[in-house]
Formats: structure tokens, sequence, C-alpha cells
């Protein structure tokens, strides 16, 4: 591996600032490179307490919505690959009571890409507990705008994608992440609603005006945690070199040591842009560069992406609300993970937007090839 002398330590630099400047108390980077993790450190303490403890390389972090592509956009993968899911099937078929005329027309496809017309996300845990009473609210909803005409991110399409992994698979959501995503990757570190023994290991997340207390150790997403902890878009924790197992997967074609976890051209299926109008949007995956393919490192300019300016087109990544973030670069054989708690107290510091991109700039910038 050859890169800029003294490289990484500049990366490093860049979350230590994120750190000082309080965009969140402490986080985890992991930099992989031609299959492997070449670079894995610990930053801060768990929260601002004064007797907080040091945030550790295997501090488990609350991921938000990296549960979609961790888990949810993995298991499609593995389905429509064993020709057990189609991505141009009818949500109707699955969901009877999800039907119009526009209703009709959504497709697997179009909840993996967020293009289903579906709303993005709605308080339902204030009235509603369950994944019964959740299908049924989100089935009635209205569409908010015509399928495949163009993105809206929406929680309430992943729930309905999940439920729909459970009956073709025939298995409980939890069971079917474990059985054919977790354990075969040995992410043994990674699944919902952690162990109170965990509980030392886990960063807080926010002091949440609903529960009343700063959550630790339960789900962050108030819609995850009235699913009962268990959701497709949100609930799972993991660490960050847990997560480097997936993401060599990914850059390794869908093998994971030896073992193939789904096709190649499964992965590239996946992870290439999706074509809805003015999206970024690949299939779960998101991809860094806007319509116009214009890139940016700054949060608010045209083009930014979490991804920073200098990742490759063929990137692919997501990011979580709690300050969750990867990236992977197939033309480099280059990932980035970067797991915060930038919501601990409170949800309202989004300065890890700029240090997610600046890191990404960073790595590059230290490891990509003369």
């Amino acid at each position: 591996m050859r890169g800029t002398p003294g490289g990484l330590e500049a990366v490093d630099a860049v979350v230590r600032a994120g750190v000082d400047d309080r965009a969140f108390p402490g986080g985890v980077l992991a930099v992989g490179k031609g299959g492997a993790l070449v670079h894995l450190r610990a930053f801060g303490k768990l929260s601002y307490d004064e007797d907080a403890a040091p945030v550790a390389t295997d501090t488990i972090y609350d991921l938000a919505s990296l549960t979609k592509v961790v888990v949810t956009t993995t298991l499609t993968m593995i389905l429509v690959d064993e020709g057990k899911l189609d991505l141009d099937a009818r949500v109707h078929g699955f969901l009877p009571a999800f039907s119009s005329p526009a209703k009709d027309r959504v497709t697997v496809r179009h909840l993996l890409t967020h293009s289903g017309g579906l709303q993005w996300w709605a308080p339902l845990y204030k009235d509603v507990q369950g994944k019964a009473a959740y299908l049924e609210r989100i089935v009635a909803m209205d569409l908010a705008y015509e399928p495949g005409a163009k993105t809206v991110y929406s929680d309430l399409g992943i729930i309905l994608l999940g439920d729909i992994l459970e009956r073709v698979s025939r298995t409980p959501f939890e069971e079917l992440a474990r059985r054919r995503v977790l354990e075969p990757l040995g992410m043994r570190d990674t699944g919902y609603r952690p162990a109170a023994a965990l509980l030392e290991r886990i960063a807080p997340t926010e002091m949440d005006p609903w529960r009343g207390r700063v959550v630790r150790g339960e789900v962050h997403d108030e819609n995850a945690a009235a699913l009962g902890g268990v959701a497709p878009h949100a609930g799972l924790f993991s660490t960050a070199p847990d997560l480097a197992h997936l993401a060599r997967m990914l850059l390794d074609g869908g093998s994971f040591e030896g073992r193939r976890i789904v096709s190649r051209a499964t992965v590239e299926l996946f992870t290439e842009r999706a074509g809805i109008p003015a999206s970024s949007r690949a299939l779960g995956w998101d991809t860094p560069a806007d319509e116009t393919g214009q890139r940016s490192s700054v949060p608010g300019e045209s083009g930014y992406s979490s991804a920073g300016s200098l990742f490759s087109g063929r990137s692919f990544g997501h990011t979580g609300f709690t300050g969750t973030s990867m990236w992977m670069d197939p033309e480099r054989e280059l990932f980035v993970i970067l797991l915060t708690n930038r919501v601990h107290p409170t949800r309202d510091n989004n300065q890890v937007r700029e240090v997610r991109a600046q890191v990404a700039d960073a790595v590059v910038r230290a490891l990509d090839r003369p």
C-alpha cells in the first residue's frame, strides 16, 4: 500500500478536531484498503460527563439508518440473488391493503430507491405500537407524489420492505438478519436490542423528551422503539470493526473470507445509481454526486456529499441520524467508516456533516495511488 507519508495522522487530526469542536463526544474511525482493515482508531469519550469513559475501538453505536443498508438492503440482495424476490414485484401483491391506482404501481425497486411516493416519516409512535398497527397505518396513507417521479427518503417505505422480506423468507426479521447477514459475516458485536451486560460498551444517544431520559442501550429512533426495538429502518447496534466486515464483502464482489454471500452482479446492480430523476440513489445505497456531477465537501453547497469531493463516482455509502456513516469506493478498493454519537445530548448538533466529508477527503489524499 502506497500513500502520502503521515497521511493517516492527518485523518486522525480531522476527527480529533471534531471532538475538540464538540461535533460529537467521541467516535471510532475505521479505514480499509485493498481488502484489509488498515487503520482503526478511537477518539474522545462516550459523553460530555467529566467521569465519562474513553471511547474504545470496540465501542458499540446505535447505527440508526445504517440499519437500512447493513441488514435490509443486504437481505434484499440475497433474496433477489436467490430468485426469491423480484425487484419489480408490486408491493400490492404482498400487502393487498396497499391499493389505489397509484399504489398499485409501487414496486420493491421503488421502496429501495425511496421513490415509491410514500411520505418520508410520521410520528406513529405517539399513537400506535407493534408491527401490525404500523403496517395498517402506513398502507392506509395516501401517496405524497407519483411513484418513480423523484426520491423522497422514506423510513415508512423501508418498513414496508422489511415486512415483504419477512413474508418472502417466512422468517421473523431479527432472526433473518442474524442468520443471513450477521453470522455469515462474523459480525459478533452487531444486533438489535443489545443485552444489558453490554451497556458499558454502548455510547449514549440523546436526552429524549419523549422518554424523559438519556437513551443508552435502546434504540434512539422513536418509531423503531415503538416497533419493539427491531425494525428494518433503524435499531441495529454495531462496532466499526464489524461494519468493516460488510465493507470488505461488498468491495470483494459479494464474498467474505472465501464464502460467497451474494453474487458480484447483484452487488454491482445494487450499488450503481438507479436512474431516478434528480436523484443520487442506488438500490438501498446512496452515491456521492448530484445529477449535475458537482462535488463538494461543504454542507449547503451544490453537490455536497458526506463522502466528500474525492471519492469516485462509482462509490456508494449511507449515513445514520445518530452520527454514523460508511462509504466504499470500489475503484480505489477503499472504505471509510465513522461512528459517532453526534445526537448526544441533543439532535440539534449537525457539525458531523462537515467532519464526515473532511475525513473522506483526507483518507483519499492519504491512501490514493500516486
